[in-house]
């Protein structure tokens, strides 16, 4: 269940998602949460420099690996502006993080690419609960559906100008 805190976190992913799609990049941001609620790592999607695994939610891994015991790792939140993609859902399964909440699902993401006549992208959306036996996860938050899918809209209509 998401609550009134939740839709805080998942407003700055949101917000994240922004500052990406401003940088050029594909809308995505994730914050790294602690059990007592302090934001311990932010980061937004990276990609456009070519190298394709710099999503924020493997970035979040790699720091959480690196900076947090297991312990600490099993009790912090990853919140996300689009549910994990199964790189990232690996590899938060891998380093042993916690609870998962997602503004938009992998199901929305890829109808939202259909409609805007999108090529599908080459790795398949699996949901996270298929990656990881164990996962928690919560989402999608409806709150945020239309403004997630509109910095979309927007990202794909700037690459098809590039064409």
């Amino acid at each position: 269940m998401i609550s009134e805190q939740d839709l805080e976190y998942l407003r700055r992913c949101v917000e994240l998602a922004r500052k990406a799609l401003e940088s050029g990049d594909q809308p995505f941001g994730s914050v790294l949460v602690s059990e007592d609620g302090r934001v311990l790592f932010e980061d937004h999607n990276r990609v456009s420099g070519g190298d394709n695994t710099r999503h924020p939610e493997f970035e979040i891994a790699r720091w959480a690996a690196n900076h947090l015991s297991p312990e600490e790792r099993r009790l912090a939140t990853v919140y996300t502006s689009g549910e994990h993609c199964p790189m990232c859902a690996a590899a938060h399964g891998h380093v042993g993080l916690g609870r998962i909440v997602y503004a938009v699902s992998s199901a929305q993401l890829t109808e939202w690419r259909r409609e805007m006549g999108v090529e599908l992208p080459r790795v398949r959306p699996i949901p996270i609960q298929e990656i990881i036996r164990d996962a928690i996860v919560d989402g999608p938050a409806p709150e945020f559906a239309e403004e997630v899918r509109e910095l979309h809209r927007r990202y794909y209509e700037k690459m098809a100008g590039r064409k």
